[in-house]
């Protein structure tokens, strides 16, 4: 079991896909995590999710931290399946508590209901 976590393929295609997936929740990670890119850093984050979303601290954490340290592993290729499981159930929640009221689609021009900030889509 142990050698399926760190079993690679040759292929291209995967390693595109991992490193554009990694640099993308890397960057959502670090708005939550470290306040890069416009984002509220750690504690604004905790805050939010905690008192305004009633999500539990412990829960918040994890959420942040599979964002993070998953956008890492998978651009390092460090744990690539561990990374990808932990960013999976991350947006697996997003959707159920948050996307799935509204849709899954962008909100470009304002007018449809529902525009949620990057800060509750965790």
């Amino acid at each position: 079991m142990i050698r399926r976590l760190y079993a690679t393929d040759d292929s291209a295609a995967t390693t595109i896909l991992r490193l554009v997936l990694g640099v993308v929740f890397f960057a959502h990670g670090a708005q939550k995590m470290l306040g890069w890119f416009g984002g509220y850093g750690f504690s604004g984050t905790m805050g939010f999710v905690t008192g305004a979303m009633h999500i539990p601290a412990p829960l918040a954490v994890l959420a942040i931290a599979a964002e993070f340290f998953g956008g890492i592993g998978l651009i390092l290729g460090f744990l690539t399946r561990i990374a990808a499981f932990g960013i999976a159930m991350n947006m697996l929640v997003a959707i159920a508590t948050v996307h799935s009221k509204f849709g899954l689609f962008m909100n470009w021009s304002g007018t449809q209901k529902g525009e949620v900030s990057n800060i509750i889509c965790l």
